[in-house]
């Protein structure tokens, strides 16, 4: 009766309805024949890993020993909460969207692999670009789930429910995929440090620091030193050299020292298309907070307060650097000098899961904006940064340092040192390199799976979540605690999401989640 009624309508309406077409309105079989489209169906890919980009993120830096969750009270964002703290269990959204959002970039790269034919330059560089993202993609899943499925094609119905793949299954195929793209021979390289342009999109030189993190990770040391030696020789990428407390904010986008950005544009026309909440969230707790002098010239009001430096972080940079380190002051603040810089707590008010420190090198500031919002500060155009040269030469220390050759990597750890304006060492060990990447990449999204694989995790996470401070203008306390916390053995891997293993009987859970 429905569908009698339904065209019934349809024809009724039909001598009436005279629409031209506009666009492509192919299938999936028919879209992907010229260069035009092909560049449509990579465009998708690049804002579908832009997409992810906020919630891996934070999965990601909530994780690591860094920073507080923070927000505006206890409770404001109870699952970052619960990440900070370990105590999420397998039906977390944040980490299941991760999980699902890899596999969508996934789906976008096996559309241009498939569907896209090498008949011109342009397709072949699309279809090596498609590679690396479906690379990037697996190499998380790896890092983080260790047995999610391999998806290396469009899936018919009947293959909707895979199961676990193997941890050496995953790694040889992102490998396979970061070799294929790099031998294609068309991904091109910048034509010099400062050339912007090409750098928006993949590089061979990007491909290859991925491949070398990549043999890193398995512990293949001379192969991942050769790799990233690479990079590095090719004198296409270089330290940035201006305003380190700048290197992170939209004045610096495709610098000379970022391979792998998402790319934001400053087009007010388009602004609500870009909307991001990732400066929002990070951004100093405004409700709780005055603003005056330099601050309130500079710094854009209106944010959550979310991921505030550890007292440890701060600890570790004193060690290295001393309260006037360079770096550390261009990377974190105390409230003393915050107070100096025009940022006061209100009275009475208290700033939660703060221990008296501020994140200064993504500060939020008016110059970011593609529109100043103080309501909903979510309008700006700093291209989230994913990989940056200074961890290439930091990966490469560590390759170099472990293949049994500790000048290179001495080499490499002091061009760090000297950007950040402290001596050089005189010897190496892979402590020092761990310190060093530390201070370098804090809250970078590196830090979590660098203390799985070095098995440093347990020891250093195991108390994480405990008690929760708050900073007040008489101090900090530490009003909330945790009966269960910390890092455990089952959290080598995140959970496999629940709805996957309900909705998949193919699938088994990571080993000590139920």
């Amino acid at each position: 009766m429905l569908t009698a009624c339904l065209a019934l309508g349809i024809t009724s309406c039909e001598d009436r309805l005279d629409i031209p077409k506009h666009g492509n309105m192919g299938s999936k079989e028919t879209f992907y024949q010229t260069d035009e489209e092909a560049e449509q169906a990579l465009a998708a890919l690049h804002i579908s890993f832009r997409a992810n980009h906020f919630n891996w993120f934070f999965v990601k830096n909530l994780l690591a020993d860094d920073v507080w969750c923070g927000g505006g009270s206890r409770g404001d964002n109870a699952q970052m909460e619960k990440l900070n703290e370990y105590t999420f269990g397998t039906d977390h959204n944040l980490v299941q969207s991760v999980y699902v959002n890899l596999y969508n970039i996934i789906y976008n790269a096996n559309l241009i692999i498939e569907r896209v034919k090498p008949n011109t330059p342009n397709m072949r560089r699309d279809i090596a670009e498609a590679r690396f993202f479906r690379a990037w993609a697996n190499f998380e899943l790896v890092t983080l789930w260790g047995t999610a499925p391999i998806v290396d094609h469009l899936l018919k119905p009947r293959e909707y429910r895979p199961g676990n793949a193997t941890t050496e299954a995953l790694w040889a195929f992102v490998e396979s995929d970061l070799k294929a793209a790099i031998e294609t021979g068309e991904l091109p390289s910048k034509h010099d440090v400062n050339d912007a342009e090409t750098g928006i999109r993949i590089t061979k030189e990007t491909a290859q620091a991925y491949l070398g993190k990549t043999f890193l990770f398995q512990g293949k040391y001379a192969e991942a030193a050769q790799m990233l030696d690479n990079v590095i020789l090719s004198g296409k990428y270089a330290l940035f050299t201006g305003e380190y407390d700048l290197l992170l904010h939209a004045v610096n986008n495709n610098c000379c020292e970022d391979l792998l950005e998402a790319q934001l544009r400053n087009d007010p026309e388009q602004a609500w298309n870009q909307m991001t909440m990732l400066y929002l969230m990070q951004g100093w707790r405004t409700d709780k907070l005055l603003y005056s002098g330099q601050a309130a010239t500079e710094i854009a009001t209106g944010t959550y307060g979310f991921l505030n430096p550890r007292k440890a972080l701060y600890d570790a940079f004193v060690a290295e650097e001393g309260t006037n380190g360079y770096r550390l002051n261009s990377t974190l603040r105390t409230y003393e000098q915050m107070k100096a810089y025009g940022i006061n707590i209100q009275p009475g008010a208290f700033v939660y899961g703060n221990e008296g420190y501020f994140m200064w090198k993504t500060r939020p500031l008016k110059a970011d904006c593609i529109i100043d919002a103080p309501y909903f500060q979510g309008l700006q155009y700093t291209n989230p940064r994913v990989m940056r040269y200074a961890e290439v030469l930091l990966m490469a220390a560590e390759a170099h340092l472990q293949a049994g050759n500790p000048g290179k990597a001495l080499d490499y750890v002091n061009q760090i040192r000297k950007r950040a304006k402290l001596s050089p060492l005189t010897t190496l060990t892979l402590e020092d390199i761990k310190k060093e990447k530390r201070l370098e990449l804090c809250m970078e999204s590196v830090r979590y799976q660098d203390l799985v694989r070095w098995g440093d995790a347990k020891e250093v996470l195991g108390k994480q979540g405990a008690q929760i401070p708050s900073l007040t203008v008489n101090g900090v306390q530490w009003g909330f605690k945790n009966s269960t916390y910390g890092f455990r053995d089952r959290n080598k891997l995140l959970p496999i999401p629940l709805k996957e293993t309900e909705l998949n009987p193919n699938i088994s859970q990571n080993e000590g989640w139920k």
